[in-house]
């Protein structure tokens, strides 16, 4: 005799076996889902960390920058306080140069026949007046004076014969240039 199964088993097993597979993938949507949460809640956590790191970094920055400003302010203070000792060092060492210059040209004057009267400086020249014994002593302290260091070149203004104490002498003007740096 022929047994026939009237009872699906494959139906059963169908069942089964779907019900299985909606549970893995309810479990697979599930793990999807939380997976993505962790990813979300990580990367939250990854910007807010950037966002505090960004504040920070902001107010360190402003900080550094008032240095900063701080520290250009006190080179321009330091930069004008070089100059002005610049300058109160070429005064300083200036000071004495016009003194030991006129001094200097004094000691080119020769004793007993030639006499300066007057000396006046102007910003690149100078005048020297005096007197001289004659034309030859005047002409001679012409060419001392050309060897000066400080003059650049000597010229004749005026000579001229005067009486004085009943002696005739030479009375001139000499106009000179100054080398430049002196």
């Amino acid at each position: 005799m022929i047994k026939i199964n009237l009872i699906p088993y494959h139906e059963k097993e169908k069942k089964e076996n779907l019900a299985r597979q909606i549970v893995i993938m309810a479990g697979t949507f599930l793990l999807f889902i939380i997976c993505l949460v962790g990813v979300y809640a990580y990367t939250a956590f990854q910007a807010d960390c950037l966002e505090t790191k960004l504040t920070t970094s902001r107010e360190t920055l402003k900080a550094l920058e008032a240095r900063v400003g701080d520290l250009e302010q006190y080179k321009k203070q330091i930069a004008e306080l070089e100059l002005k000792l610049a300058v109160i060092g070429t005064l300083e060492e200036n000071r004495a140069y016009p003194v030991k210059m006129f001094d200097d040209l004094a000691m080119q004057v020769p004793q007993k026949s030639v006499w300066l009267t007057k000396i006046g400086q102007s910003n690149d020249g100078m005048t020297l007046e005096g007197i001289g014994r004659d034309s030859i002593a005047v002409a001679n302290y012409m060419k001392t004076i050309e060897n000066f260091s400080a003059i650049q070149s000597v010229d004749l203004v005026t000579s001229k014969k005067v009486e004085i104490a009943d002696a005739t002498l030479q009375q001139f003007i000499f106009s000179c240039k100054l080398k430049k740096g002196f």
